[in-house]
């Protein structure tokens, strides 16, 4: 039976989503979750494929996963959950034809961006986010990846404030190498005026116009969700989901404590958010 689940992670204390040796990965730790709990006996054998990579340091709650097993009554969220890290769990499964490939079969993926607002404008923002929609080449906003085409279609931004913080949702076919983080980068300076609205349609004719990007930070970037429409039957697991809203919860309470403390090095002068 092939068996897909939904994996969400903290991605902070890893190297990435993809295995790489010697270092801690997202896909390492479900390997040796897997493995250990005998419902693959290695990833090559049980076809094991992806929706994708994350970088370092990205968070995902949608990122979706795909292997062939003879055990699929322990392949559930709660009892793989047993054998992971805090910070990487699983929270719903689906029994999905044995062609099923997590990257190929995606209609759609949601990126979340959470950036700190400063002296932005968001209305040039948004307005910055309309520029982008369609369908364009964007090999000014990736990391170029040898025979790789660049144009790719965004069918939707959304850009909201929440106290101080900007939430920029990206929906895609499919994504470029570090495309979402470039993308905010791009936003983020004309909402600061360092760019205007010429510059950025500028960015997306490559062919007449090349200029490097630095991307935005990597632990602002979420994985949200990869949609496949009606074609998978997901099974939520609220037990799973339970546990795993108590672990967020933990790490909410330090991130709030930490963030208090961290004001604690500044002079009390510019101690203006107290």
């Amino acid at each position: 039976m092939r068996v897909a689940l939904k994996i969400a992670y903290i991605g902070s204390a890893y190297h990435g989503f993809q295995v790489q040796p010697d270092v801690p990965t997202i896909e390492g730790k479900i390997f040796e979750a897997l493995e250990a709990l005998e419902i693959i006996e290695d990833p090559s054998s049980a076809n094991f494929s992806s929706a994708g990579r994350t970088d370092a340091g990205v968070n995902a709650i949608g990122q979706v996963i795909a292997f062939d097993t003879e055990r699929s009554n322990l392949a559930i969220p709660r009892v793989i959950n047993s054998k992971l890290p805090k910070d990487i769990w699983a929270w719903a499964h689906a029994e999905v034809p044995a062609d099923f490939h997590p990257r190929r079969y995606a209609r759609s993926r949601t990126y979340r961006y959470i950036v700190p607002v400063e002296d932005h404008d968001i209305s040039l923002i948004r307005s910055a986010s309309q520029i982008l929609l369609g369908t364009h080449d964007f090999a000014n906003f990736c990391v170029h990846e040898e025979g790789k085409c660049t144009t790719r279609t965004i069918k939707k931004i959304d850009v909201r404030l929440t106290d101080n913080l900007l939430k920029i949702d990206v929906e895609a076919n499919s994504f470029l190498w570090k495309m979402v983080r470039k993308m905010v980068t791009a936003m983020m300076l004309v909402g600061s005026g360092e760019r205007d609205m010429e510059w950025l349609k500028q960015m997306l004719q490559p062919e007449v116009y090349e200029e490097g990007l630095k991307p935005s930070f990597p632990y602002g970037l979420i994985l949200m969700d990869v949609n496949y429409g009606d074609s998978v039957e997901w099974i939520s697991d609220g037990y799973a989901i339970k546990r795993s809203s108590e672990k967020v919860q933990e790490y909410l309470r330090y991130h709030m404590v930490m963030a208090e403390v961290m004001k604690q090095f500044f002079p009390k002068e510019h101690q203006e958010l107290d």
